[in-house]
């Protein structure tokens, strides 16, 4: 099965949490911090939304930082993704 986001809707694929901190301590599974940083897999036509045109600034293999709390977490094919919307997207990571 395959996602495809409608409007300016993206969808991301989270980057793993790294399982120790830089002082080399591990953490265990439930002490990690999900990352808000993950890998752009699709993106919707843009167009008009909400009565304003959005042109999608972001393209699939794009790196971005996204909101501690936004989007809508979603599993398919044993795989997880999140659905935000771009406005949701801080940053382009490169």
């Amino acid at each position: 099965m395959k996602l495809t986001p409608l409007g300016d809707r993206v969808v991301l694929k989270q980057l793993v949490a790294e399982e120790t901190t830089k002082s080399g301590i591990v953490l265990p599974g439930q002490s990690k911090e999900k990352p808000q940083q993950a890998e752009v897999i699709a993106v919707g036509p843009g167009g008009t939304v909400d009565g304003k045109e959005v042109k999608m600034e972001v393209k699939v293999g794009d790196q971005v930082i996204y909101s501690k709390y936004a989007g809508t977490e979603v599993k398919l094919d044993d795989e997880e993704y999140i659905i935000v919307r771009q406005s949701d997207i801080l940053a382009v990571v490169q």
